[in-house]
């Protein structure tokens, strides 16, 4: 048996060719040219020598290019990377080498960095800029038009015989120690988790226009907004970047009827002081994602709106989506919801016992057909992700007697900053390179629209001098902007347990 995942646009350009597909601005995409794109896309990487297995990261934001390159990776068998589009030159190297990727798509804003990445690592062949105007054929030395290489391809006509286990995406994520690893996501990992949302989850519906302002190349949006409503056969809206009254003023003008975002986002929607002037009658059904939504934000934003926001829960190694509240049940506000079907959860303890009494806090493990495969060339990590051939979450719910999880605590340190993961790690490490630091250590503190914010402990050598800007000046330089500490604490001794470890639940 055979499967692509883009068969989900393929078979939607089939029985929808002139419906409007994808929207940006003023300018509207069908299905039929969506799907031709994405084929000469194939064709193109084809004609560069990127041959199936390859794998391709993209570094675009919310764009039509996104799609199509998305789509045309996989209609030439080529495995694709989505980078977080914040990432600074020596992140994007990193994210290159480590997954092997032999090209990187790149929109004409974040070029600079991802040719500070690609210049670093030679196993990346291939640059190909993206410009805003996509009549704009020029490329800078050394680099590719996206534009102009789709235009001088012949399209790919068939789909390539990938096998539901083969790799399609691979999703960057980190842990608590380390650097961050590739999430191997199957075609059928993905194709099963959209099908899902369709079908039993979401009743999407070829009459569906989607929002989609959650980043493509996070999990949430490329899942559950792109995804799904190609498989429905709906229309997508862009919006690169959440600015609460762009978001509003498309809601209205294109009778968006589902919207999937993060809490900060409802929280803004529902308190901006212009929100009364926008008709968004046509809304329908939200879903909400990537961290805790506060009760109170979700009943008033479902009083106001006359909607049912639906909670639920999922992780980058579960495609994402795990659990969910559903439309035929009453929801449960503050609860992450049942698990998918045919998805297995199980709580255990720190021992690794199952618990089976409800209401006792354990650690979320998973089984089902949305887990990835693995950690891309990380043996140790997935040794220690799979035991007993469960995947280990890291996040600690309970469980009630009608089977709704609850998350009340994180295993890992991990912050969620806007629906962004931010792993203390990785910033500590960039403090300790700040000429004087001797000790660093960075947590979550909460924030009324963020929900957590960053915030560094610091500190110094005796005799050494810094200033809180220069801190935060320092790793802005080194992070991506959701990344570095919006605060820094200066102390004379970091708190330590008695094997020198520092202490962070005494710095909360």
């Amino acid at each position: 048996m055979t499967l692509n995942l883009a068969t989900i646009l393929r078979e939607s350009a089939a029985r929808l060719h002139d419906k409007t597909a994808l929207v940006i601005g003023d300018v509207e995409m069908t299905y039929g040219t969506l799907d031709l794109l994405a084929r000469r896309f194939a064709g193109a990487l084809a004609g560069l020598g990127v041959k199936p297995g390859q794998h391709i990261a993209l570094m675009l934001p919310n764009v039509p290019q996104f799609t199509v390159a998305y789509y045309g990776g996989h209609y030439a068998a080529a495995p694709i990377v989505p980078l977080n589009v914040l990432l600074m030159g020596p992140e994007v190297a990193y994210h290159l080498e480590d997954s092997d990727a032999v090209a990187i798509v790149a929109w004409e804003g974040f070029y600079e960095q991802a040719r500070a990445g690609f210049d670093r690592v030679d196993s990346c062949k291939h640059l190909i800029v993206v410009r805003a105007d996509p009549s704009d054929r020029t490329a800078p030395e050394g680099a590719h038009n996206m534009m102009a290489l789709i235009g001088q391809a012949t399209p790919v006509e068939e789909l390539p015989n990938t096998m539901p286990d083969d790799t399609a995406v691979i999703l960057y994520t980190s842990g608590t120690t380390g650097r961050p690893k590739g999430a191997e996501l199957t075609h059928f990992n993905l194709f099963y988790n959209a099908d899902y949302c369709v079908t039993r989850l979401l009743g999407a519906q070829e009459s569906d226009v989607a929002l989609a302002t959650l980043p493509l190349f996070h999990s949430f949006g490329q899942t559950v907004v792109q995804n799904t409503m190609f498989r429905a056969g709906g229309s997508v809206v862009l919006l690169p970047r959440f600015e609460v009254k762009a978001a509003l003023g498309l809601m209205q003008k294109h009778k968006v009827s589902f919207f999937a975002g993060v809490p900060t986002m409802y929280f803004a929607l529902l308190n901006a002081p212009e929100a009364d002037d926008f008709d968004l009658s046509h809304l329908r059904l939200c879903v909400s994602g990537g961290s805790a939504m506060p009760v109170e934000v979700m009943k008033n934003f479902d009083a106001k709106y006359d909607v049912n926001i639906l909670e639920g829960y999922g992780l980058s190694e579960t495609s994402p989506v795990a659990s969910f509240n559903v439309l035929d049940q009453p929801k449960k506000a503050g609860s992450i919801g049942l698990p998918l079907q045919g998805v297995e959860f199980r709580l255990e303890d720190v021992e690794g016992n199952v618990i089976a009494e409800p209401d006792t806090p354990g650690e979320i493990c998973i089984k089902g057909p949305n887990v990835m495969k693995g950690y891309y060339q990380k043996p140790a990590a997935n040794e220690e992700a799979f035991r007993d051939g469960w995947f280990h979450t890291g996040d600690v719910a309970t469980r009630d007697d009608e089977g709704y999880y609850f998350i009340v605590d994180r295993k890992k340190d991990m912050i969620i900053r806007g629906g962004f993961n931010v792993y203390p790690r990785e910033i500590e490490e960039v403090l300790y390179a700040y000429p004087g630091v001797v000790e660093a250590a960075v947590i979550g503190v909460p924030h009324e629209s963020h929900g957590e914010e960053v915030k560094a402990f610091v500190a110094l050598k005796e005799g050494a001098e810094a200033t809180e800007a220069q801190v935060i000046a320092y790793c802005k330089e080194q992070l991506a902007a959701y990344k570095y500490p919006r605060s820094v604490e200066f102390m004379a001794e970091l708190p330590k347990g008695p094997t020198g470890k520092i202490l962070k639940r005494e710095l909360r």
